[in-house]
């Protein structure tokens, strides 16, 4: 199948699906299309809340795709692509209504950064979690002020520097990273989102922008940090690395 994004407000439900071949990985285009996405859905008053979710049933996000990656030639370029997962994780901080995401399995890297920027998080017991930038010479720049405030500092380091651990679904579940931990994400998604839709837009409205108290500048500061990304990525390390695992 070809990678996608789609979307339909069925219900008063904006649906996102988003889905890549490889493990939903996300390229350039993917990055920039749901972002956009998002941000179309939040702007439409017959959507009263978001449902996001990913093609398959097996990881829900893989992070950033290797293949582009190793594309990357320059500094301009690496910050570039890695705006896109800062321009992911604003539309759905700006969307002025509840973004529940549905993670159906693994999330690596900047999956992680897109699940900690969601307002609720309804994953399954397969839904473990790890953010492996170190291991491949760079770090979790971008998503980091969305990681932190979701499950406070000390958490974020010890994944950052666990680069090659998985964190289980309860883990997840513990640090408030997921709301619920369940059998089936997509019979509860519903059951969530039909609640929402039927709650005041007004007084969602107003508990999301308590809930972002104090995130006025992350904007600002995941792009600098892209900055950061972009420069690391092009190392020989990096590259090599990168390599190796795609060789495998």
């Amino acid at each position: 199948m070809e990678a996608y994004v789609k979307s339909d407000i069925i219900n008063g439900v904006g649906e996102v699906e988003f889905f890549h071949p490889k493990s939903n990985s996300l390229p350039s285009n993917l990055l920039n299309e749901l972002a956009q996405t998002i941000t179309i859905l939040g702007e439409n008053d017959k959507a009263k809340c978001i449902l996001l979710k990913s093609g398959g049933e097996k990881a829900f996000c893989a992070g950033a795709s290797f293949d582009e990656l190793l594309s990357i030639k320059s500094k301009e370029d690496g910050k570039a692509f890695f705006s896109g997962f800062a321009r992911v994780i604003a539309a759905i901080k700006n969307a002025p209504k509840f973004v529940v995401t549905l993670v159906q399995g693994k999330v690596v890297g900047g999956g992680v950064g897109v699940v900690c920027a969601s307002d609720y998080v309804i994953a399954n017991e397969n839904a473990s979690c790890k953010l492996s930038e170190l291991s491949i010479g760079i770090g979790p720049f971008v998503i980091g002020p969305a990681v932190e405030r979701k499950i406070g500092l000390g958490h974020f380091n010890n994944m950052s520097l666990n680069p090659t651990c998985w964190k289980s679904a309860s883990w997840g579940l513990d640090k408030g990273m997921y709301a619920e931990v369940v059998d089936d994400v997509k019979a509860r998604g519903a059951e969530i989102v039909n609640q929402y839709v039927r709650y005041s837009p007004e007084a969602m409205f107003e508990m999301k922008t308590m809930f972002w108290k104090g995130a006025d500048g992350i904007e600002a500061d995941m792009i600098k940090r892209a900055k950061q990304s972009g420069t690391l990525v092009l190392s020989d390390f990096t590259k090599e690395t990168l390599k190796a695992f795609k060789s495998k």
